[in-house]
């Protein structure tokens, strides 16, 4: 799947496309290797080609003036090398598409065939560019076994036996060398292509990921900041709602719990929006909240009518740093909202205990609430974003059915 994607974002090569090679330019191309078409010659490979083409037509016009020259052939034979040569030479075209096949079948004829050998020669070059080495080192290897073989057959009347040898080896070698370096060439750019495919994908996925990390935070900021308000306002509202009578005075209180904590809301939210747009990180704008924080929520949720007891025996509160105080805080806020979803007129209590270097243990606790509780919509978020938190400052979170009844939500978070 990754490997697709990389390949439908890679660019297409755009530049000098007349001056690249076709086997190259296929594989540059992304598209290209998916239609199954075989590359068309570019401009270059017309130039080349009709070049390699000259080259061995000269190299069999020279071959075959040596022919005529020798009397001691009998016509026949001249004139079946030339025709072999001149077949050979309109092969020269059919290089680009079966390199090995002509490298081999020119093995034997250039063996046989003295107007042949710069067809033979332009065979193995090709071979050496399209080819793996293997495939070169035995055609090659046979055309080396051959060189004695042919100038003992045919020995060159202006060169010593071993002068002639020698300089067809080193023909042979320049060849293949020459070869392996184009190639070396191309698979440099082509391993160059595939490492910018593979760069250009990573930071996609980074990008991906730094996005999903951020909206996850930003879901998990808004849950935090906004769920508790709400569910005071749920709270109240509920209360006016099936409790028409309710006394004035109370019904002024409630009202004004809910005004209150709507402004509270909207003045998160204005927070939260702000930080967004601005790109900073949360611990600018507003004071956070830390552990100094938890006094004034356990009030404002017993004046919503629940029933918290905050226990704080911390060593040295001020010593803790901001962020775990922050965390400590959010998972109390979290526990107190939970419990007053599932488990309405039940006591609450909240725990934070240890100090710098031993770490903290912030535990939330309620009991099973009496009779049944209307379900509250919930995915369970909350917790999971906790969890989140949690691991980020580097600790635990666990909750579940406490062992004598209720749920429980305990936190072990390191003390700095």
């Amino acid at each position: 799947m990754t490997g697709d994607k990389a390949a439908q974002t890679a660019p297409v090569f755009t530049g000098r496309r007349w001056f690249i090679p076709s086997a190259l330019l296929h594989e540059l191309d992304p598209g290209a290797g998916r239609s199954g078409r075989r590359p068309r010659r570019t401009a270059r490979d017309w130039i080349v080609d009709f070049a390699c083409f000259l080259l061995a037509v000269l190299v069999g016009l020279l071959g075959a003036e040596t022919l005529s020259n020798s009397h001691g052939l009998p016509p026949a034979l001249v004139a079946a090398d030339q025709v072999l040569g001149g077949l050979s030479c309109g092969a020269i075209w059919l290089r680009r598409r079966w390199p090995l096949g002509l490298a081999v079948v020119m093995t034997p004829v250039s063996f046989v065939s003295e107007t042949s050998g710069g067809v033979a020669v332009i065979a193995l070059f090709t071979l050496a560019v399209h080819r793996p080495f293997r495939y070169v080192a035995w055609v090659a290897g046979a055309q080396m076994v051959l060189v004695p073989l042919y100038f003992w057959w045919r020995p060159d009347p202006d060169l010593p036996y071993l002068a002639s040898i020698v300089l067809l080896l080193v023909l042979t070698a320049a060849t293949v060398g020459w070869g392996m370096f184009v190639r070396s060439k191309r698979q440099l750019m082509l391993s160059l292509r595939d490492r910018a495919r593979r760069a250009e994908t990573e930071a996609r996925l980074r990008a991906e990921q730094a996005q999903r990390l951020a909206r996850e935070a930003i879901a998990r900021e808004m849950h935090d900041v906004l769920a508790h308000r709400l569910t005071l306002l749920s709270v109240h509202a509920g209360a006016l709602e099936f409790r028409p009578d309710t006394p004035r005075e109370e019904i002024a209180r409630a009202a004004g719990v809910i005004r209150e904590s709507s402004h509270e809301a909207l003045q998160d939210l204005r927070e939260i929006i702000g930080v967004l747009r601005a790109g900073e990180s949360d611990d600018t704008g507003r004071p956070q909240p830390t552990l100094a924080a938890l006094d004034t929520l356990a009030v404002e949720s017993r004046e919503a009518g629940m029933k918290v007891t905050l226990e704080q025996r911390v060593t040295d509160p001020g010593a803790v740093p901001a962020s775990v105080g922050r965390t400590a805080y959010r998972i109390a806020q979290e526990g107190l909202t939970n419990a007053r979803k599932h488990a309405p007129g039940t006591e609450v209590t909240v725990s934070v205990t240890g100090g710098p270097g031993d770490g903290l243990t912030v535990t939330v606790r309620n009991p099973a609430p009496e009779g049944d509780v209307p379900p509250v919509p919930g995915a369970g978020q909350g917790l999971i974003g906790l969890t989140e938190r949690a691991t980020l400052a580097g600790g635990t979170v666990e909750h579940g059915p406490a062992a004598g009844g209720g749920f429980e939500v305990r936190a072990r978070l390191p003390g700095g």
